[in-house]
């Protein structure tokens, strides 16, 4: 039974993989461990994990496979310096010495990080590669157009490619620096957000602003061609030489220097994230119809950072070619550790592949669980009061009736997800239809921004009474978005039309409801939904049968068990800390409950926020 380690590290979100005799074994990122969000640093505790979860020393790995190779990365990085020097500098003389010391000698720093893993052969797939892999071979389809698209790899920033059997192929490629992530980068930076981490909140704030500035960005920015590629002016951009995305002439071109972060969003700032977010859907779809065009496929699988725009990836359902998609949970830089195990098991080693009616990833739950048994001792030892349910029916009938009742609950059961979506395992709940829940959990709970939206899980059989989804269309990942149900949504008032077209405040635009289920719909009527169904969620679908047999309403309020800034909780500690830390009002741990109002000694407003302080704002 051969035994691969994938891993992926060094530039954003490392993670590990292990598959198993062509089983996925265990998947996580290292920010879980350490609690830095996306830690790029080597995975020492992902990877111990994934050994103790497949039950093999180091020792015992056959094959440890890197997701990118950074040989070619090097090559990339000094050729893009000599074409634009001696502008650069500044930024050559931060890069290189890190280079010089660990990045470019990948290898050796392999082996001293898995130094018992002597008998394990070392190889390195390309950085697109390993995306298309991770985005083909869990897939359900024995055969599939494969579209990747991020930021940049080694030179790739986009590729086409075809999946068939246990092989993929690439067939087209995007090279640096023309780049739609890096594009979509630029203005994430420019509305003053962080890159590689702000563009969710950039695609968030788009649906509050107009596209005023896209034909100025086709313009000026990017030729977009017929095929999807792209070539654009460097002109306005300083990534390639510099230490930000973009410069003066940018600046210039949109009214004023980057907004600075955490200041006052303005007008114009939501109508860049709304002319930016119409460009990235135009080439996505671009890109789509050229996969179509090229592998004559029906069905489309996705991967790279771009993949986790949900609101292309809606688009790209309703509109596009494709009659099926399927999209890897962790699509970003994380999943190529996957996809690098999972390419050297089917296309090195020629093993066979038999998709999964579903898919094979599992639901994505890939990390670690702690026992019941574990969970007592921890609230032994901090003195919490809590119940330990009967069984789990009467645990779902109490969970469903404080959810009902207004009440956060914090949700913590099995395995970890991997990826960058809470997917029923480490969640923070409520109830949609209380029209005062998004900012109660937006302020209070996530100590985020207010126009921050929140996502809806809905059993799978009843996804289609509230949303417009397409007949048979699931999305268990929470990787699409639909529309609200029209049966389901509240018209505007005059008044709250005017407060949507005049008031500065998004606060007061994010408190109209728009819906029966007010703290999931998006201003524009969208939400990022997940689908829920007991084979892959169990609990979690039980207890949303159990919200709606008591509610009648099939969907709950679900977003990541964390704060702002923090990665999702990984362990019961953990969560138990960010529970104290705030205003949530329960708390379940597997079969234990705690509720807030029973605890008699509970931290100070002082001692929350010093807790919340050890975070940076994401």
């Amino acid at each position: 039974m051969p035994s691969i380690l994938g891993i992926s590290a060094f530039y954003h979100d490392s993670a590990a993989a292990l598959v198993i005799d062509g089983r996925i074994v265990a998947a996580t990122q290292e920010e879980r461990f350490t609690r830095v969000k996306h830690d790029p640093s080597f995975p020492a505790n992902a990877i111990a994990y994934c050994l103790e979860e497949g039950r093999l020393t180091p020792g015992e790995i056959d094959y440890v496979v890197f997701y990118d190779k950074p040989l070619l990365k090097f090559d990339r990085l000094l050729e893009t310096y000599l074409a634009f020097a001696p502008s650069g500098f500044r930024s050559f003389r931060t890069a290189i010495p890190v280079w010089l010391k660990e990045k470019v000698h990948m290898r050796r720093v392999l082996r001293a990080g898995l130094a018992s893993a002597r008998n394990a052969r070392f190889v390195f797939t390309e950085h697109h590669e390993s995306h298309a892999a991770s985005a083909f071979f869990p897939s359900p389809f024995d055969e599939a157009a494969i579209l990747t698209v991020d930021g940049v790899g080694e030179w790739s920033t986009a590729t086409i490619g075809l999946g068939r059997g246990n092989t993929i192929r690439l067939l087209r490629e995007l090279k640096f620096p023309h780049s739609l992530g890096l594009l979509y980068s630029a203005f994430t930076y420019y509305c003053g957000f962080k890159v590689n981490s702000g563009e969710y909140k950039l695609m968030g704030l788009a649906p509050y602003g107009r596209p005023r500035y896209a034909a100025l960005i086709r313009e000026h920015l990017v030729d977009i061609k017929p095929d999807g590629s792209l070539w654009m002016d460097m002109s306005y951009f300083n990534y390639c030489q510099g230490l930000t995305m973009t410069n003066e002439r940018f600046d210039a071109l949109f009214g004023g220097p980057p907004r600075p972060p955490e200041s006052m969003l303005e007008q114009r700032h939501m109508d860049l994230a709304a002319s930016i977010q119409a460009v990235t859907e135009e080439v996505v779809l671009k890109m789509a119809a050229e996969a179509h065009r090229l592998t004559g496929q029906r069905r489309l699988v996705l991967a790279g950072g771009v993949a986790l725009n949900c609101v292309a990836n809606g688009r790209l359902l309703r509109e596009g070619p494709f009659e099926e998609i399927w999209i890897q949970p962790a699509a970003g830089d994380a999943g190529g550790a996957l996809g690098a195990a999972l390419f050297v098991w089917h296309q090195l080693l020629e093993q066979p592949r038999f998709p999964h009616r579903s898919d094979a990833q599992q639901g994505s739950l890939l990390g670690p669980a702690w026992s019941n048994d574990a969970i007592a001792a921890l609230l032994s030892k901090e003195r919490i009061p809590h119940e330990r349910a009967a069984d789990e029916a009467e645990l779902l009938d109490r969970v469903a009736a404080l959810l009902a009742d207004g009440n956060v609950v914090g949700w913590f059961h099995g395995r970890m997800e991997f990826g960058p979506r809470a997917l029923g395992a480490r969640s923070i709940l409520g109830d949609p239809r209380n029209p005062t829940m998004q900012s109660v959990m937006n302020l209070k709970i996530k100590h985020r921004e207010s126009f921050r939206p929140f996502a809806p899980a809905v059993l799978r059989e009843r996804a289609r009474d509230y949303f417009d989804l397409p007949p048979g269309v699931e999305s268990p990942y929470m990787l699409l978005v639909a529309e609200v149900a029209e049966r389901h949504r509240i018209p505007l008032s005059a008044s709250d039309a005017r407060v949507m077209e005049e008031d500065p405040d998004l606060r007061r635009r994010v408190g109209i409801a728009r819906s029966s289920v007010p703290a999931i719909t998006h201003v524009d009527y969208s939400a990022r939904l997940q689908t829920v169904d007991e084979s892959r969620h169990g609990r979690f679908y039980r207890l949303l049968k159990a919200f709606e047999r008591r509610t009648g309403c099939p969907v709950l309020v679900n977003t990541s068990f964390n704060v702002r800034g923090e990665p999702i909780v990984c362990s019961p500690s953990e969560a138990l800390r960010c529970f104290l830390a705030t205003e949530m009002d329960a708390l379940v741990l597997e079969d234990f409950l705690i509720e807030k109002r029973r605890l008699t000694a509970l931290p100070s407003k002082e001692e929350r926020e010093r807790h919340l302080a050890r975070f940076e704002p994401d």
